[in-house]
């Protein structure tokens, strides 16, 4: 069945490339996601994708219990080497001479504007287990991100974080720089944009993020990742590198057999990014926000390979979070797998020249309702061609929208055949 749960598609095969967004694991980590590369002599090279969250606390700790590294130690004033209770960073406006030296430097003023601004979230319970509120918080996983505050609303505040670090928990709670713990309340979550937007009370909360241009970054411009790695105290950590491409494109799998079914477009950056900086901050040196973290490369020989999504194409999806809690997109209704990935294609009795198309293993909504059936084979969508699950993806989403018409050409027994399908808004489960 679809992993975005919207029917488009059955992941069946594993592809030999798959970027992997995190699912649920034991200990709310998710599993982690991987990339497969092809290796010498035909074999896969894989490398961890790492799913910027820690958790592994497990089954009955409850988020008090959170382990601060060792040398650390977290306190009611957040936490610093061996000491409880000190902040990691100084002050914005720090007076002292080592201070004024400090804040001369760009990084330092960049990072000072943005890291009190920047939170830890803890994930707890499991979300639609009995009644819908899963279990009391310390009695199932949980896992930890990190969140920016971004603006306000009347007594609220908002924060953007990843979906992954919120995705499956029944209660979320808000650590301040301060050590201060907040409840959390989900606006809106997008999976397949990986974003999220928490509010929480705004009270006594001075210092938020601004948000900059993402567009106008270039290759080797200074990068500033902050975020809460390992959840070390609670207190940010801030890391310098550059912009290595400001628009990489990604493809991810979603499901759990790996097949791609989505591009994400991210910058990449070598600044360091741990488990717990996922939903950080990506900064300039302006210290405005121009991407929230959200992956990175992880394995033997592998360095400096972090991505972030773009804040420009963020912001979209945040109003919409906001507003409708969700992002509405339209769906056609089908479960589906790429034709070059069956091993039954002479069972379909196809064409000799159709080598490309999307299999329809179950029809369901609209396309039930058009008289789609499991073993039709997708060619084409208003008269253009389609190869796989993404590109019939993209196409639905980038060029249609709810109560749309589509054409949609398959075959059937080997006839070819075309009918239309009125677009409906995918609901959630």
């Amino acid at each position: 069945m679809s992993l975005f749960d919207d029917d488009f598609y059955s992941t069946k095969m594993s592809p030999r490339e798959a970027w992997r967004l995190p699912k649920r694991g034991p200990f709310g980590l998710g599993k982690l996601p991987r990339w497969a590369v092809p290796a010498g002599g035909g074999a896969l090279a894989v490398i961890v994708l790492l799913a910027l969250y820690s958790g592994g606390v497990g089954a009955g700790a409850a988020p008090e219990a959170v382990p601060a590294m060792a040398g650390w130690s977290a306190g009611a004033g957040g936490s610093g080497p061996g000491k409880a209770g000190a902040s990691s960073f100084p002050a914005a406006g720090a007076s002292s001479g080592a201070g004024e030296k400090q804040m001369s430097d760009t990084v330092v003023g960049a990072a000072a504007k943005v890291w009190p601004a920047v939170v830890s979230i803890l994930g707890s319970g499991v979300a639609g287990a009995e009644g819908g509120k899963g279990p009391a918080s310390g009695q199932g996983p949980m896992g930890m991100g990190s969140g920016v505050m971004f603006s306000r609303s009347g007594d609220k505040v908002r924060i953007v974080t990843n979906n992954h670090v919120v995705e499956g928990f029944s209660q979320l709670d808000v650590i301040m720089l301060t050590g201060e713990k907040r409840k959390a309340t989900l606006l809106g979550r997008d999976q397949i944009t990986d974003l999220a937007v928490l509010e929480i009370d705004g009270s006594g909360i001075k210092q938020l993020a601004e948000f900059g241009d993402s567009d106008s970054l270039q290759p080797g411009e200074t990068a500033i990742a902050v975020g809460n790695p390992l959840g070390v105290g609670f207190a940010p950590t801030v890391t310098k590198g550059i912009i290595s491409w400001p628009k990489q494109t990604i493809p991810v799998a979603l499901g759990r057999e790996g097949e791609l079914d989505w591009e994400m477009e991210v910058i990449q950056t070598d600044a360091a990014i741990n488990h717990g900086n996922s939903g950080g901050a990506l900064l300039n040196l302006d210290g405005k926000v121009v991407g929230i973290n959200t992956l990175k490369v992880a394995g033997s020989g592998v360095e400096g390979l972090g991505f972030a999504i773009p804040i420009n194409q963020a912001k979209s999806v945040i109003e919409l979070l906001i507003k409708d809690h969700k992002v509405k997109r339209p769906y056609i209704g089908v479960v589906t797998q790429n034709l070059q990935a069956f091993k039954g294609v002479d069972e379909l009795k196809l064409p000799q020249d159709v080598k490309q198309g999307v299999l329809v293993i179950e029809a369901s909504g609209p396309a039930k309702s058009a008289g789609l059936k499991g073993s039709d084979v997708i060619v084409e969508l208003d008269g253009k061609a389609v190869d796989s699950t993404l590109s019939l993806r993209k196409y639905i989403y980038g060029a249609k929208k709810i109560g749309d018409k589509l054409a949609i050409t398959y075959y059937r027994a080997g006839k070819k055949q075309t009918v239309t399908v009125t677009l409906e808004e995918l609901k959630d489960r």
